[in-house]
């Protein structure tokens, strides 16, 4: 039962990094289109503020100590081959954390580099990504070094 319990944990906390990794990129494509220093561009930037710092860096530390104690408790699964490629998508996920941050970083410095097009296209990176890990958690496929 423990082991259930940290991972429905787990999960809880994968599904709120999620909804950030999701989210943030939405918001950067609609204050791209404000005018700095504008009351909506400080609405913006302490939306976005908080959703990093309150919501989705914790919820990704979650996700790496939960994930790391039940690694622990199943260590097996670091021989599969499909649980490695989930660590390794994982990992670029955490990568596309970091890049949203110092797009925030850019937003706060007045700098708009970039169109908006460019916001609608990365909101998309976390689903693909999202989608590939969990249908390879959910079906386990038997990937072979030897393709």
């Amino acid at each position: 039962m423990y082991y259930d319990v940290l991972k429905a944990f787990h999960l809880i906390a994968v599904i709120s990094w999620m909804v950030g990794l999701l989210y943030l990129p939405r918001l950067f494509v609609y204050h791209n289109e404000t005018i700095f220093k504008s009351e909506t561009d400080n609405t913006f930037l302490l939306m976005e503020s908080r959703l990093n710092k309150y919501i989705m860096t914790p919820a990704m530390f979650l996700t790496y100590v939960l994930g790391f104690i039940l690694v622990y408790k199943q260590n097996y699964l670091l021989f599969e081959n499909y649980f490695i490629i989930k660590l390794i998508l994982v990992i670029l996920l955490t990568a596309f954390h970091v890049y949203l941050s110092m797009l925030y970083k850019d937003f706060k410095k007045g700098y708009r580099n970039r169109n908006t097009v460019f916001y609608k296209i990365i909101n998309e990176v976390p689903t693909i990504l999202m989608i590939i890990i969990v249908i390879l958690i959910i079906v386990k496929p038997n990937i072979s070094p030897n393709l």
